[in-house]
């Protein structure tokens, strides 16, 4: 596995960037403490980040796939107006109750609707248009959920995609690739494949792409 970016930096940039509120830092304690698999939870850097594009983006209505515990729903929901929506898919109905228990604790939380089941079938009943979308679930859906979206997305909306780079694993040789390496290496040839499609893939935490739709 490679180390994308020295801890070190990671730590100099967390504490140059904007102090996310205490709520935050609960709900990330309670992940780790409490729920398998806590490493899926974004931090605060790309909390951050993802905060700070869908105010770039003037976003109303935001579109996120995998709610996890809450954490990047609850900061895409804070950059939205108080008349904004964000709709949060997820699968798990363990993670979403959590979701929806940090969720009722911040001012923010009000603009959050779950949507609970398979993500496919929440964006398909979804209506656009959206200004933003944030794509962090299962690597194996990513190009259905891609393509589900960008149909629904506005003239240059943003599509974020997480964990493009795999922790480095979309390196390795295809013989040693899992089903989820496999998977993300097939999206990211998916969207260079959008010829028309301006976007940019980051090294930041573990890899994003970011895609403006047409």
């Amino acid at each position: 596995m490679i180390t994308l970016v020295d801890e070190r930096l990671e730590t100099y940039a967390v504490a140059h960037s904007r102090e996310v509120p205490a709520l935050m830092d609960e709900l990330r304690d309670h992940t780790y403490a409490h729920v398998d698999l806590p490493q899926m939870q974004v931090g605060s850097l790309e909390g951050n980040f993802l905060k700070v594009l869908a105010r770039i983006c003037g976003a109303k209505r935001i579109v996120e796939v995998g709610t996890f515990t809450g954490y990047s729903g609850l900061m895409l929901a804070s950059a939205l107006p108080e008349d904004g929506k964000l709709y949060t898919c997820e699968i798990s109905p363990e993670n979403a109750a959590t979701a929806r228990t940090y969720f009722d604790k911040s001012p923010h939380g009000s603009k959050i609707e779950i949507k609970l089941g398979p993500a496919a079938e929440s964006l398909a009943q979804l209506e656009g248009p959206f200004d933003m979308a944030f794509i962090d679930a299962d690597k194996v859906g990513y190009i259905t959920y891609f393509d589900l979206i960008l149909p629904k997305m506005r003239p240059g909306g943003l599509i974020v995609a997480d964990n493009v780079l795999w922790s480095g694993r979309v390196l390795q040789d295809a013989a040693e690739q899992d089903e989820s390496t496999k998977a993300i290496c097939a999206f990211n040839e998916h969207v260079r494949a959008q010829v028309d499609l301006d976007k940019v893939m980051l090294t930041i935490r573990d890899g994003m792409t970011l895609i403006v739709a047409n």
